[in-house]
């Protein structure tokens, strides 16, 4: 039974991080299609904001919540918290705030608020690059030496990867 367990944990996750990434792409489509003329401001922001609704309550909120159905489930049945498991949870946590920083960024875009821009949302985007490569590490390693050199390799990767952000935005 664990095995199936895991198996749909597994693919939940997937399918909420492909709603993580792609409703930022969406949020930063609507804000650059916002400062164009009419009408092409209004059919493209409309047609965002209408993709925007289908992924954000048709994926990646039930994915949302069918991951953390099968997380507590698989928990359970391994019968205990191993320290792993402890640290993995505190940046399941972390991801579980930046899912709901994106429904306010969601639910403002839906009323056609574009307060933030799209080099902030790009910048946003990443946030869950970070914590997919943390829980996935931590998650496969399960050893906390191992871990402790993941989080430093993470630290490293994020630092690597806003370095690359800067540099592509000179280029751009």
């Amino acid at each position: 039974m664990y095995n199936y367990v895991k198996a749909l944990h597994i693919i939940f996750i997937v399918t909420w991080f492909s709603g993580l990434f792609y409703i930022v792409r969406l949020f930063i489509y609507a804000a650059e299609a916002a400062d164009r003329d009419e009408p092409e401001k209004s059919i493209l922001v409309n047609q965002f904001l209408l993709m925007q609704k289908r992924l954000w309550y048709g994926i990646t909120w039930p994915s949302f919540i069918l991951t953390f159905i099968f997380g507590p489930w698989m928990w359970y049945l391994m019968g205990g918290m191993p320290q792993w498991l402890m640290i993995k949870l505190c940046f399941v946590v972390g991801l579980l705030l930046y899912h709901l920083s994106l429904h306010y960024i969601f639910k403002l875009q839906q009323k056609k608020m574009f307060t933030f821009s799209s080099n902030h949302l790009r910048l946003w985007n990443e946030v869950a690059t970070i914590f997919l490569v943390a829980i996935v590490m931590i998650a496969v390693v399960k050893q906390f030496q191992s871990i402790a050199w993941a989080i430093g390799g993470l630290m490293v990767f994020v630092l690597l990867l806003f370095l690359a952000i800067r540099i592509y935005k000179r280029f751009r």
